[in-house]
């Protein structure tokens, strides 16, 4: 079966909610059999993630109340890409408000997609070294506490459910996997 023979196509949209961070669509479409379905989800701006290692080899990590599920979560640093501004543009605010450091060198590592079954949203991973410490900028109503975590110490977080939140979980993969030198970072 080729990739066109699953293909869906949209017959008509309408947008059910629009807020100011997501909106949601209910889409009439038309199926591989020629039969018509309801597809209905979320439309996201995007995001970046940030795997920011430190000098003593240690990643940036945030400690942050997570409203949907009523609990505090163990994640990489990352934000929502603002309309108009290029991902890697985010991703150096991001790091600066949330952590209070800037990095001298930035890659690009990957994208996910993580709701891939209700959301358009596409995280953008980027890999940033040569750190340094100029002051915290938290958008106004951000709380968060930076820890530092060696990779070890974070795998094992993962392993105990201490780290659930899986933009953290993708980004720690390529963590293992540069750090290992299993991955070469991309140019």
């Amino acid at each position: 079966m080729s990739t066109d023979d699953l293909t869906e196509t949209c017959l008509s949209s309408e947008e059910v909610f629009s807020g100011r961070l997501l909106r949601v669509k209910s889409d009439r479409v038309s199926l591989p059999d020629g039969a018509e379905g309801i597809r209905e989800h979320v439309v996201h701006p995007g995001a970046v993630v940030m795997l920011a290692a430190l000098d003593n080899g240690k990643l940036l990590f945030e400690r942050q109340f997570r409203y949907p599920l009523g609990q505090v979560f163990l994640e990489l640093p990352a934000g929502k890409i603002d309309e108009g501004e290029h991902p890697l543009d985010t991703a150096r605010r991001e790091l600066r408000e949330e952590t209070g450091y800037k990095a001298k060198s930035w890659r690009h590592l990957g994208i996910m997609h993580p709701c891939i079954g209700y959301s358009n949203e596409c995280i953008e991973i980027f890999l940033a070294h040569g750190l340094s410490y100029v002051g915290h900028e938290p958008d106004p109503g951000e709380f968060l506490e930076v820890i530092e975590l060696s990779l070890a110490d974070a795998m094992l977080a993962v392993r105990d459910g201490e780290i659930t939140d899986g933009k953290t979980l993708a980004g720690l993969l390529w963590a293992e996997k540069i750090f290992s030198g299993a991955w070469q970072v991309p140019a």
